[in-house]
């Protein structure tokens, strides 16, 4: 590859599962980058023509050619240029695969003149590990020569009395990315597919006066399926404290935890006054989930004792939304759609407008409880408070998550000195 790196924008992929491989296809739909260096950490298949077989077909996708060009007709032009260095050109961009170790600080960036690196294994996430762990760490990428690392995955430290490193941040494209300070940050988070769908659907919610004044809120993710999931019912692993994990990804709704609220708050910290709550429904679809999001608000009434809070408001809040600040990333629609609509869909969400409800009523507050917050009043006081309901649809691999991991990579390449 040394031949192709000078005057070149190079980006370094680890690992090659899903969301490793969507990047790559992201990328190569996009343009920004001239090479990649992708490390499997292992030999894959017999012969290099396997890992292009690989690369080039997807279940849930379909192929590579339908992906850059749709059902034209047209093929993309590969070539194998060098099969001892792994190196081969898909339409003339070169790709070099690395198959020698899984150990990041092994990968050796500095040779392949790797400045940026995606870690798509979803095994380094643990910031507080040293470069020389025995497992393996996400700094290793910056022993190897990286000069920047971003996990396509949130930050988890295993060790609760270690804080988050100063070098490290958490961003979602959209959201909070401004705030990516290449001096400061060098180990960067760029959270989930379900918190990068959720922040652009809480957003335009928390920058509207209407709907401002949050009390409470919930969502729930109706999650497609990920290879973390067993196809058959498995023995589950020492330690494991959710036991339905295990359970068949083709038989079962299996519900479980997800780290979307805590996450949330790392990028939109107003969201830790509210104390969002959230769980994940696991569904046998491929990709494309629900978001279902529950808010209760502080409102008011007109003079005729009408809610001022509607659903027809809210929708129209992300309309605009959808105009204006939040284009091309968050979409509304007023279409009866279902999840295989949303395969490949490329937004971070896609408010269902048409599932948008509300209902006004009163909370009780009783004079005694009054006078013991320090208010003296003789009479009980009646606080009007809306609950909405909002649906927001993410495909939760190519077209919401990998498609603004993307954006958020181009804009810390372009950022960085």
């Amino acid at each position: 590859m040394e031949g192709y790196l000078k005057n070149k924008r190079v980006l370094g992929i680890n690992g090659l599962g899903r969301i490793g491989k969507l990047t790559l296809w992201n990328h190569l739909h996009v343009g920004h980058f001239d090479c990649f260096v992708i490390n499997t950490g292992r030999k894959v298949g017999k012969k290099l023509e396997d890992i292009i077989d690989y690369l080039i077909k997807d279940s849930t996708y379909g192929s590579l050619n339908t992906f850059l060009y749709g059902f034209t007709g047209r093929s993309c032009n590969i070539e194998i240029t060098d099969r001892e260095e792994g190196v081969f050109k898909i339409n003339g961009v070169p790709i070099k695969v690395t198959t020698d170790s899984r150990n990041p600080r092994d990968a050796n960036w500095a040779r392949e003149g790797v400045r940026l690196v995606v870690d798509c294994t979803g095994v380094f996430t643990d910031p507080t590990l040293p470069a020389d762990h025995a497992r393996g760490s996400v700094r290793g990428h910056i022993e190897a020569g990286a000069e920047k690392v971003i996990v396509s995955a949130p930050f988890k430290i295993g060790d609760k009395a270690q804080k988050m490193p100063p070098d490290c941040g958490t961003f979602v494209y959209g959201i909070n990315h401004a705030d990516f300070n290449p001096a400061v940050h060098h180990i960067i988070s760029a959270a989930s597919c379900t918190t990068t769908g959720l922040s652009h659907m809480i957003k335009p919610l928390l920058e509207n006066e209407e709907t401002a004044e949050i009390i409470t809120a919930s969502m729930s993710t109706v999650h497609a399926a990920t290879n973390t999931q067993p196809i058959l019912d498995a023995v589950p692993k020492t330690g494991a404290s959710d036991l339905r994990k295990t359970r068949s990804v083709f038989n079962n709704i299996i519900l479980t935890t997800t780290g979307a609220a805590f996450a949330l708050e790392e990028i939109m910290p107003e969201i830790k006054r509210i104390g969002l709550m959230a769980d994940a429904v696991r569904i046998p679809t491929s990709t494309a989930s629900l978001i279902i999001l529950n808010v209760t608000f502080n409102t008011h009434l007109s003079e005729t004792g009408e809610p001022m809070l509607s659903a027809s408001l809210i929708n129209s809040i992300y309309q605009k939304a959808a105009a204006g600040p939040q284009k091309g990333m968050l979409v509304f629609s007023d279409k009866q759609n279902v999840s295989s609509d949303m395969i490949g869909y490329r937004a971070a969400i896609v408010i269902e407008g048409s599932q948008t409800h509300t209902r006004t009523g009163f909370i009780p507050v009783y004079a005694k409880t009054l006078r013991d917050c320090g208010i003296e009043t003789p009479d009980n006081v009646n606080i009007p408070v809306t609950h909405a309901k909002i649906f927001g649809w993410y495909d939760n691999e190519l077209g919401s998550y990998v498609n603004f991991l993307g954006k958020l990579t181009i804009y810390i390449d372009k950022n960085m000195p």
